[in-house]
């Protein structure tokens, strides 16, 4: 049976899913407030998606952009509010539940809020279980689907009159760069509502359950917490079965912001025979040891802790850190239709110049 979200929730979420952004950016502070916000408004249930009908529509919640304390940013959660009445609105029907892309430091909440004040369900199911760089490998196989979607965005800096509300209709692959340039123009960040799919295709295409893991792993973080770092790393390791593939200093760093708002480079971690290199493209997408071997691959779930075992993104990475590599394997972690799409990797491959689909498809069916 569902469950009410309340204030002991959320910062649960924001811990677990900042293990789950796996290097990439968001603002914990953002999810903080999103959370509190929404168990305040009301009581945003959290729900499987065998408890809706399934011809319910379940919308995917999202943040767009790459925010940055150098860009004029300016989301509200009024903004998600908006966005989802857009949506509704455009569809003729109210969504029954909200589902989320993606976990991560904020993404994990970007539906409570909505839910709360709309009185739909927080569907516990995601676009992927870690965090990624394309709306793509968080669209639950609509990728390369001809069919017709709505997409909403609402947000942006008022003060700079760069505040957008936008509807648009089309295929997905046409239509998510629209938004993604409307993320830019509002500032770096904009709250989205998208892709109204039956719950019976999303109970078959989602990863589900990934709204609980990220908040069992954040109850695990806080209770191990008290007693310091180490059963901090301990806990995080057991409860995502993972590994710490490595404790070293990171020795270099080389990632550079392209005009397309991404972060792309290489992080090394240690030197000589036991060194590691971390491919990034927003998060880390992949893990070479020292002769060139790749030992981790998304949707592997691979994550930077500081000593203090805090989730660090790859922007608060500096040379010089000590730090421990996380690994968890794809094969125990519940894998959506999206990163099993091979037309969701080329663009990633072509940017950061290297083999990615061949390692995420590796041993794997696509879902039916």
């Amino acid at each position: 049976m569902g469950r009410i979200l309340t204030e002991a929730d959320v910062e649960p979420a924001v811990r677990g899913g900042s293990v789950y952004a796996a290097g990439g950016g968001g603002w914990a502070d953002h999810g903080r407030k999103l959370g509190y916000a929404a168990v305040n408004a009301g009581a945003p249930e959290l729900v499987s998606v065998d408890e809706l009908d399934p011809d319910d529509y379940i919308a995917t919640a999202a943040a767009i952009g790459a925010p940055a304390s150098t860009t004029p940013w300016e989301m509200r959660g009024v903004d998600y509010v908006k966005s989802v009445q857009l949506l509704n609105e455009a569809l003729g029907t109210p969504v029954a539940g909200l589902m989320v892309g993606q976990n991560g430091k904020s993404s994990t909440l970007n539906g409570w809020l909505p839910a709360a004040i709309l009185g739909c369900k927080v569907v516990d199911a995601v676009g992927d279980i870690r965090a990624h760089p394309t709306g793509d490998m968080g669209s639950i196989g609509m990728a390369a689907s001809p069919e017709q979607m709505i997409q909403t965005a609402v947000g942006g800096n008022r003060e700079q009159n760069r505040y957008i509300e936008l509807v648009v209709r089309g295929a997905t692959a046409k239509i998510s760069p629209i938004l993604r340039t409307a993320a830019d123009m509002s500032g770096g960040f904009i709250a989205s509502a998208r892709n109204p799919l039956r719950a019976s295709y999303v109970a078959k295409n989602a990863a589900l359950g990934g709204i609980s893991m990220a908040l069992d792993l954040g109850h695990a973080i806080l209770a191990a917490a008290p007693k310091g770092p180490a059963a901090v790393i301990d806990a995080i390791v057991e409860k995502t079965g993972g590994t710490i593939l490595m404790e070293g200093e990171v020795t270099a760093k080389d990632v550079v912001y392209t005009p397309e708002a991404f972060d792309i480079g290489t992080l090394t971690v240690g030197r000589g025979d036991t060194a590691l290199t971390l491919h990034v493209m927003n998060e880390y997408m992949g893990i070479d040891d020292a002769s060139g071997k790749r030992i981790a691959s998304f949707p592997d779930v691979i994550t930077t802790l500081s000593q203090d075992a805090e989730p660090l993104s790859v922007g608060q990475l500096e040379v010089g850190m000590k730090i421990h590599v996380l690994h968890v394997p794809k094969t125990i972690i519940p894998l959506s239709a999206s990163v099993l799409d091979p037309s969701v990797y080329p663009s990633c491959e072509r940017a950061m110049g290297i083999e990615l689909a061949r390692y995420a498809l590796e041993g794997v069916d696509a879902k039916s």
